[in-house]
């Protein structure tokens, strides 16, 4: 279900910086207009400021409902409507699995799984009552291949996306809205602060991806969006790895428990 974003209005979370800045600079490029919001006010200003007058800027914590509908009531008010939207919101909890603490799972819980289910909840009736639009959700690698379990609270949040994607694409692609899951490998982006580390982290057992720019990342999402492809990776390698994963788990598993690659 190809998507065209020339005219389109977009929202994406998490766009002060890193990927969601890259792919706000990318849709724009193809003739988007641009809701940027971000946690940090002043980084959303400063990409929408950067794009121009085809942007606008919110700040949004996507813990909070009310933030998300102003941000929604933000592109009504100044674009008239949302076409596509960018879940883009992502924290990790990093450390041995019988350290990190209850209360660092509920927080990942809380802005990386729910922080898309409140956006749902705010957006996909717009989208379903004018029938068409398109929805991106930032998953990972680590959602699709088990090798996380050195930030187990992202690589489940990051699973239940992946899963969550797949039944709305089910969902929604027959009522004319495309969804798209992009799941980056190493990507070179400051999401080291979004970080917590307890304990003393063990290395993952998962394969060696290359790293890639944030701005590739940008220009893969909008290519991705415009064909209406569902799945997005940054590392074309980890569809074999999928492939091997998909054909004998057991196998798999005890092959990464070995190599401890």
């Amino acid at each position: 279900m190809s998507f065209d974003l020339n005219g389109a209005v977009a929202v994406i979370t998490g766009a002060g910086s890193g990927i969601g800045r890259a792919s706000a600079h990318s849709f724009a490029r193809r003739g988007a207009r641009v809701v940027v919001t971000d946690i940090d006010a002043d980084r959303a200003a400063e990409v929408a400021g950067e794009i121009g007058p085809a942007a606008a800027a919110a700040r949004c914590d996507v813990t909070n409902l009310a933030d998300l509908e102003a941000v929604r009531d933000v592109a009504l008010e100044r674009f008239g409507r949302v076409d596509l939207v960018m879940n883009n919101v992502g924290v990790l909890a990093v450390g041995p699995v019988e350290v990190i603490p209850l209360e660092a799972w509920q927080r990942v819980v809380d802005i990386n799984l729910l922080g898309i289910v409140r956006s749902n909840l705010v957006f996909l009736p717009l989208l379903l009552g004018q029938g068409s639009g398109h929805v991106v959700n930032t998953a990972s690698t680590a959602g699709l291949l088990p090798y996380g379990f050195d930030r187990l609270p992202y690589t489940a949040t990051k699973h239940a996306i992946v899963g969550m994607s797949e039944a709305l694409a089910l969902y929604l692609r027959p009522r004319g809205i495309g969804v798209s899951c992009l799941c980056p490998a190493g990507v070179a982006t400051n999401i080291v602060e979004q970080i917590t580390f307890y304990g003393t982290p063990t290395p993952p057992r998962g394969p060696a991806f290359p790293i890639v720019d944030a701005e590739s990342v940008g220009e893969l999402v909008a290519d991705g969006v415009s064909a209406g492809r569902f799945l997005l990776l940054t590392a074309p390698e980890a569809a074999d790895e999928l492939r091997e994963h998909g054909a004998d788990l057991d196998a798999y598993l005890a092959r990464r428990t070995e190599d401890g690659a």
